[in-house]
This record gives C-alpha cells, sequence and structure tokens, in this order.
C-alpha cells in the first residue's frame, strides 16, 4: 500500500488523482472524434436524386448547421444531460418549426422536407432532433389541427420560431401504451377549465412555454385537449433524472393541482381519443426519420473510423468482417431511407393508414438498432465513448424504440390492420377448469 500511495506522488509532492482528463486528441490521437463531424457517405443508392430542390435545400441547411453548431458541443451537454438553450435561436433560424403547417409563419414544408429535416437534426445528435419534433410534430401540428383560428394566430407564429417552446403531454405514469385509458380530469366551470392529474415522460415540460395537455371531460368521459401556460397556478414540471438515452432531452414529471385553464385554451378539435390520431400519424412519420438519421451518422463515423484507426499496421477498413459489417450497416440504411420515403409518399397520396405508419417506424427502429450495435463493435473501445457518437447514438435509440408506440404495439397495430383482428389485451380468462 506504501507503495502504491507514493506511485500516486508527482515530483512535487502532488497527487495525479485530481488531474482532469486528458484532452482526446492527446489521449487518442489516431481518430477524429464526433465533435468534427464526417461527411455524409451513406447515400450509396443515390436518394437525393428523388428528392426536389426544396427539399435538397432542406438537407444542405439543416446539415451545415447541425455540423458546425451541434456537433462540438453535443457531448459534453448529453453527459451532463442538460439542455444547450444557446442553440435554439440557430434552429429557429432555419426554418423548419412547424413543418408541414402553412400559413401563421409556418414553412410549410413538404412532409418529405419535413422527414428530411428530422433525419438531418438526428444524424449528428438525437436529443435535438426529439426537441424539435415534440414542439413541431406534436404540439404546433395539434393546435394546427385541433386550435381554432384564434389559437393559431396566438401561438403559431412564435412556437414557428422557436420564440417559445410548447410540449405534448398524454403518457401517464399508469398509462403508456394504453394511453386512451388516461385519468388526467377536465372539469368544467364557469369562464373555463379545472385539470387534475400527473403526467410523466414529458419532453420540453420543464422549461415549455406551452403545454399540450390531454385529459378526461368529467361530464363527457371524453378525451379533450387544452393548452395551458408555463407557471399556471397549481401546476409543476420536474426533471426525470437517470436516463440512459436522450439526455440531453429534458423529460418532466408534470402535476397538475386545480390548474384552471381559460375556455379560450380548449381546443375545439379534440373531443375524443380518436383526435389524436390525425397528428400521431404525421408524428410516427416523423419518428420513423429520426432512426434513419442516426444510423446514418452512425455510419458515417464508422466509414471514417475504420479509414483512420490502425492496428497490425494496416487500417482497420482493410479486414474482411470489419468490411462485412460496414456494408451491411449501408444496407440497412438503403432500406430504411426507402421505407421512410414510401411512407411520405403514401401520407402525400391520402394512402397512409395507421398500419403502414406502425410498420416503418418498427420496422426502421429495429433495423437501427442493428445498425447501431454493429457500429459499436467497429468502433472497439471507442465504441463506449461518447465522444466518437455511436455510444450515445446507441443509447438514444433506446427511448425512440419505446416512445410514439413500443416496438411491439407498432407491430400489434399493423398485425389488426392486416388480420381484422385486435390483440392489445390479454384474451379474458376463463372459469372453466382446462381439461389438460
Amino acid at each position: 500500500m506504501a507503495g502504491a500511495g507514493k506511485a500516486s506522488m508527482d515530483k512535487d509532492g502532488k497527487s495525479y488523482f485530481s488531474l482532469p482528463a486528458l484532452e482526446l486528441s492527446a489521449a487518442f490521437p489516431q481518430a477524429t472524434p464526433a465533435s468534427s463531424f464526417p461527411p455524409c457517405a451513406s447515400d450509396y443508392y443515390q436518394f437525393d436524386d428523388l428528392l426536389t430542390p426544396e427539399e435538397l435545400a432542406v438537407r444542405k441547411k439543416v446539415r451545415e448547421c447541425m455540423e458546425k453548431e451541434v456537433a462540438p458541443i453535443m457531448s459534453k451537454y448529453w453527459e451532463k444531460a442538460e439542455f444547450p438553450f444557446h442553440i435554439v435561436p440557430k434552429l429557429g433560424a432555419l426554418c423548419i418549426a412547424g413543418g408541414t403547417i402553412k400559413g401563421y409563419g409556418c414553412p410549410g414544408l413538404s412532409i418529405t422536407a419535413s422527414a428530411i429535416a428530422t433525419a438531418e437534426l438526428a444524424r449528428v445528435d438525437a436529443s435535438c432532433s426529439t426537441f424539435v419534433l415534440v414542439h413541431s410534430s406534436l404540439a404546433m401540428l395539434t393546435i394546427a389541427l385541433c386550435g381554432s383560428e384564434e389559437q393559431k394566430q396566438n401561438y403559431l407564429p412564435s412556437l414557428a420560431k422557436l420564440d417559445t417552446v410548447a410540449c405534448w403531454a398524454l403518457t401517464e405514469p399508469d398509462y403508456g401504451s394504453d394511453a386512451s385509458a388516461l385519468k388526467t380530469t377536465a372539469t368544467k366551470v364557469a369562464g373555463g377549465w379545472i385539470l387534475e392529474g400527473q403526467k410523466r415522460w414529458i419532453g420540453n415540460s420543464t422549461f415549455a412555454d406551452l403545454l399540450v395537455i390531454f385529459a378526461r371531460n368529467t361530464s363527457t368521459n371524453q378525451i379533450n385537449g387544452y393548452i395551458v401556460k408555463k407557471d399556471s397556478p397549481g401546476l409543476t414540471a420536474t426533471k426525470i433524472e437517470n436516463k440512459i438515452g436522450l439526455r440531453i432531452v429534458q423529460n418532466g414529471d408534470i402535476i397538475m393541482e386545480k390548474v384552471f385553464v381559460p375556455d379560450e385554451d380548449r381546443l375545439p378539435g379534440v373531443n375524443s381519443f380518436q383526435d389524436t390520431n390525425k397528428v400521431l400519424a404525421v408524428s410516427r412519420v416523423m419518428v420513423a426519420w429520426q432512426p434513419i438519421g442516426i444510423s446514418m451518422g452512425v455510419y458515417d463515423m464508422c466509414h471514417r473510423y475504420l479509414k483512420e484507426r490502425k492496428q497490425f499496421g494496416v487500417p482497420l477498413a482493410a479486414f474482411q468482417v470489419n468490411q462485412q459489417k460496414l456494408v451491411q450497416m449501408l444496407g440497412n440504411i438503403q432500406a430504411m431511407v426507402l421505407v421512410g420515403w414510401r411512407l411520405c409518399k403514401l401520407y402525400d397520396g391520402r394512402k397512409m393508414t395507421p398500419g403502414h405508419a406502425s410498420l416503418g417506424k418498427s420496422w426502421i427502429t429495429l433495423k437501427a438498432r442493428e445498425t447501431a450495435a454493429l457500429g459499436r463493435e467497429l468502433l472497439g473501445g471507442n465504441g463506449i465513448l461518447s465522444d466518437f457518437l455511436v455510444a450515445k447514438a446507441f443509447c438514444d435509440l433506446e427511448p425512440i424504440y419505446t416512445y410514439e408506440g413500443t416496438y411491439d404495439i407498432n407491430t400489434l397495430v399493423t398485425g389488426r390492420e392486416i388480420t381484422g383482428i385486435a390483440s392489445f389485451k390479454a384474451a379474458a380468462s376463463s372459469t372453466k377448469k382446462s381439461r389438460l
């Protein structure tokens, strides 16, 4: 023990145990970290040829912003599980918030352009893409599709510029996949409504200016929607700690104790749970494009790393097994992109069904997990460091695999559509004894 103690002292008699970590460039000079993001190398089947000039322009500006502004800081904020508020104006300047919404200061993008933007955000950082998706494809879209004209004019312009931020609160502690059974209540009173209940896993909720809340009308027993202002009396939102994925996203627990919402902030177009489906149809397409973008980033990182990193005197890219894994990743991405693109076209043609969207989301996230796992193998020890993106992406995919419908629930949505038989609930237990 005495020898160990002496070994821990430098020549001035000070311990090195408290020294900061080496700069990555000094500790591992052989490969470039994700703070200097690699060029895109995943468009092997030249998918860009299918895009319009508008869609290509969206891709270019989002990619440039993310590589320049977000890539250098994402690992630090991911490790701290903090949100980089200083990048919000830069994301607002991209003019992508509001996606497909037309008017009210929104960009009115094609659904394909909005999907491309989602992928480009996720390619560099999945948390940033989730922040925008919750704000834009859930909260803003709900106001656009289900709000009054006055609500659209009052709220959408500032949300489109990201001058204000919104969240979307459906999930509750007791009701996740079974969201339609939610028990937060809305009781009619003079001039408005009183909301009582609790929400969980709500992205952006700890700092959102507007909260789109779903609650059960105590008179009709139907689900209604409400716009709740930040700091309303009786409203609290606290951060969920200790997540392993999407650590930059500030998911929160929301508690409402006699929160008053004026009549003008009740969403007139939400009168049952089914009214949420027109929003979820679009958001599920966007969520399907998140793992596409994440997989693109993982592939780009591995593609560069294998050519930079050398073992046994040659680049890792020279080994057959590594090339095989890289090609498997590349093939996954080509298929994922084309499924995602087809989803957009089905939506444009008003042919997309819930089963289409659910199959797209579930299958794409499944392939993305496989792609990230292969990338983790390819990077060896550096595959567990967030500095080289792949470990972070590997973890970030886990919540995406689960939210907007778990893999299993989404397969059951498609299964119901192709068989005509719903299998979401366990069969009722029989009181009769089995003959076996």
